[in-house]
Order: structure tokens, then C-alpha cells, then sequence
């Protein structure tokens, strides 16, 4: 017997959530307090997004946000991620073609009256197709879920006054002093700003970049 396939009545309302969750801090748990007070979608519509992103393994059973969640967030993966989640929640349309999300919608749309078995024109079949391309409009389905991209790093030494940076390294760099042996040792700031990311390759890259581009050259 056919699993439902997930849908929204208002399909919109999932680009309006997807939006939001890109630029928010990952939740604990994603709730409906969270729904409507960090990402600011109230009502009945956007609720109902949670369930849909249940089915599309974004989200586990207890609202506890998923590996393809967490690389949904991040630019380097959230278009493999999104591709993940659509094949995941619509499992049923790609067991008949694997290639689904290429069709034109007419023949998307006839696919999924064929597994719903209702009657042609019906409204719940076209709040599924709607949904899928919309969901589909955040996919990637030729990039790899599991590398991330690395994205380019902007660092620059800064003077000791600009204090409001979220975190700073110093590096100690011996001068010898005009007369006497007696090394002077002075010292500078690196201010970091670092991105919003669980994804810890993107931390990885940084220090690296910094290793490489910043700290090797003071030693020389």
C-alpha cells in the first residue's frame, strides 16, 4: 500500500522556513516556540512544515535536528543535502524513476496521481508536486553530501582598539634590540571573524589558511 507523499496545502510556506533555518542557530530541538519565535513563521501553515520536515529527514522523530539539517546550513553542502532529504522524503517517486526531479511537471504531476491513486485534478496531488519543486529549488543533485566546499578566508591584523571581534590569537615575534642581545618581544592580534557552522571541515580550513598564510611567515 502507498505511503502518503509529503505535502503542504500553502507548498510556499517551506521557501519562507528554509530561508530562515540557512541563517539561524541550530536548535536543540526544533520546535514550534522555536518555529515561531527565532524564525518568526507563525500559524497553522508554517507548523505544519515541522511533520514535513520529518519525512525528508531533515529532522529526527523528537525534533532533533539531522546531519542532513546541519549540511543544509552550510554552503558548501546544502544543495547535496537538500537532493539527500527530497530522495529520502519521496522515496516512492524515485523508485519509479530514478531521475524524478527532471521531469517537467505535468509528467511529475501524473507520477504522483499514479502512486495516490486518487482522482485526476484533485488538489492534494498538486499541493505534493508544488511542495517537491519547491523543495527542489534549494537541491543540488550533483554535488556529493559528504565534502564540504572550502570557503575563502578573509583575515587581517588588526589594531588592539578593535576589541568587539568574537576571537583573537596573538603571536609573539623576537626582535633584537638596537644595542645588548636581550631579544625585545613585541606582540599583535589576529581578529577572526568566524562563520555561523556545525560543520567543523570549515574550522579546519581556517586555521589551516592562517597556519599556512599568517604564522609561517612571522617565524621566517
Amino acid at each position: 500500500m502507498s505511503t502518503k507523499l509529503p505535502y503542504l496545502a500553502s507548498p510556499g510556506t517551506v521557501k519562507t522556513v528554509l530561508d530562515k533555518i540557512i541563517t539561524a542557530r541550530t536548535p536543540e530541538r526544533f520546535t514550534q516556540d522555536f518555529l515561531e519565535t527565532k524564525l518568526g513563521a507563525k500559524g497553522g501553515s508554517a507548523r505544519a512544515v515541522i511533520p514535513l520536515l520529518k519525512r525528508i529527514g531533515m529532522l529526527e522523530q523528537d525534533g532533533s535536528p539531522t546531519d542532513i539539517y546541519r549540511k543544509f546550513r552550510n554552503n558548501g553542502t546544502s544543495g547535496a543535502a537538500m537532493a539527500k532529504a527530497i530522495r529520502h522524503g519521496y522515496k516512492e517517486l524515485y523508485d519509479r524513476n530514478e531521475y524524478v526531479h527532471e521531469l517537467e511537471k505535468p509528467k511529475l504531476l501524473e507520477i504522483v496521481n499514479e502512486i495516490s491513486g486518487k482522482e485526476k485534478g484533485n488538489s492534494v496531488d498538486s499541493f505534493t508536486v508544488s511542495t517537491f519543486l519547491n523543495l527542489k529549488e534549494y537541491s543540488d543533485f550533483e554535488a556529493s553530501f559528504e565534502e564540504a566546499k572550502n570557503e575563502p578566508l578573509d583575515v587581517k591584523p588588526t589594531t588592539s582598539q578593535e576589541t568587539n571581534t568574537p576571537s583573537s590569537t596573538a603571536q609573539r615575534t623576537p626582535i633584537k634590540q638596537a644595542q645588548g642581545d636581550t631579544p625585545l618581544a613585541l606582540a599583535y592580534s589576529i581578529n577572526l571573524h568566524l562563520p555561523e557552522t556545525d560543520d567543523i571541515k570549515v574550522f579546519d580550513a581556517i586555521f589551516r589558511s592562517l597556519n599556512n598564510n599568517i604564522l609561517k611567515q612571522t617565524d621566517g
